[in-house]
């Protein structure tokens, strides 16, 4: 099968995230299998215009902020010299709107809409920007077929109007073989952990209010920010507003083995975000062993067990968020049973079952498209 598919950005693009990673685990594995992936997506600071990453060919053209505008065209470009059995379409923020011009078989991928919620994160024009974008798939991709991520996102599309029986969920994963799936020794000192990009839509700064309530009847309590974003200048400056900076360490972005090792010595990992597709971070949190507590917004809650590999509080409810916290810092019976319990829950998250799923989608929609 000669597979090409379309995101704004590859794994290796500094703006990355938890849907490139999707997509990179999921097709690597593809093209292991001895299918031919190529990704058409924008280019970035010194990137090569066409590269392997993991037996996917990367091919890279134009600036991030167009590249929307260049899909057409460079999809007519590369279809001219090669043919391709299904187009994917991973739809990231703004849709390339591919129904209008592929010609081929097209399965659409979806994480989540941002709807209203991008006006937290952008500013006004922007926001619309976005905002229309998406509005315009309700016409747009009405009969393509799609794989969305969690059951939240199934829901949206339905609620749009979607007849979601052309959907099927394929989870975000982990790789079973690089985590240790063992409750190991925490630190010293009661250490909550916040792993993921650092964007104002995640909320994380209700996690440094939340904390600033856990300090005050326990001193020695830790705050650890893994990962990097736009968002980290505010969050320095309210830790010093809090009184908790002296507490909080940022890490920045981090390697495979130092995120490994933060998490397992975590007593939980916080998300606070508005709204997500799935919520990769908790699941590796779990294979840990370490609980997650999470706001219960649509795709987190999809990712996490609650009173099972984790809990889950009303997003925005700073108190409750507290005395979630504090409560695994002070009860270790239940703590360690939530421990116990993120480990089997992330056992059933893997990637290789996931492309197995997203490849036998891709074949139903070529055999579907040829009769």
């Amino acid at each position: 099968m000669n597979i090409l598919a379309i995101n704004w950005q590859d794994i290796k693009n500094p703006f990355a995230g938890g849907a490139e990673v999707h997509f990179h685990e999921i097709f690597k594995r593809i093209a292991a299998k001895g299918h031919k992936v190529t990704l058409l997506c924008c280019s970035f600071k010194d990137a090569p215009a066409e590269e392997n990453i993991d037996g996917i060919r990367v091919i890279r053209a134009g600036q991030r902020n167009l590249f929307n505008f260049k899909v057409h065209s460079l999809y007519k470009q590369i279809t001219k010299k090669e043919k391709f059995d299904i187009v994917i379409d991973d739809i990231n923020k703004i849709p390339f709107y591919t129904p209008l011009y592929v010609k081929e078989p097209l399965l659409a991928i979806s994480h989540h809409f941002f709807g209203k919620s991008i006006y937290r994160e952008s500013d006004v024009f922007s926001g619309t920007y976005v905002y229309i974008s998406e509005w315009l798939m309700n016409f747009v991709y009405k009969k393509t077929p799609f794989t969305v991520v969690s059951q939240s996102t199934l829901e949206e599309f339905k609620h749009k109007g979607f007849d979601t029986s052309n959907f099927t969920i394929i989870y975000n994963a982990i790789d079973q073989d690089i985590f240790h799936f063992t409750v190991k020794n925490k630190n010293p000192e009661p250490t909550v952990t916040y792993f993921g990009r650092l964007k104002k839509y995640k909320s994380v700064d209700h996690l440094f209010h939340a904390f600033a309530k856990v300090h005050k009847t326990i001193p020695n309590a830790k705050l650890n920010i893994l990962g990097r974003g736009d968002f980290r200048e505010y969050l320095e400056k309210l830790a010093v507003e809090l009184g908790i900076d002296k507490n909080v360490k940022f890490f920045g972005f981090v390697d495979e083995n130092t995120k490994q090792i933060e998490l397992t010595k975590s007593y939980c990992v916080v998300n606070t975000s508005l709204k997500e597709g799935w919520g990769i971070t908790n699941i590796e949190a779990n294979a840990c062993g370490t609980p997650v507590i999470s706001a219960n917004s649509p795709g987190l809650r999809d990712s996490v067990k609650d009173g099972v590999s984790g809990t889950l509080y009303e997003y925005g409810n700073i108190d409750q968020l507290a005395e979630h916290i504090t409560k695994i810092f002070t009860d270790e019976e239940y703590r360690n049973k939530l421990s116990t319990g993120a480990i089997e829950w992330a056992k059933n998250f893997s990637w290789d079952k996931s492309a197995d799923e997203m490849l036998n989608k891709c074949i139903e929609v070529i055999n579907n498209k040829n009769k």
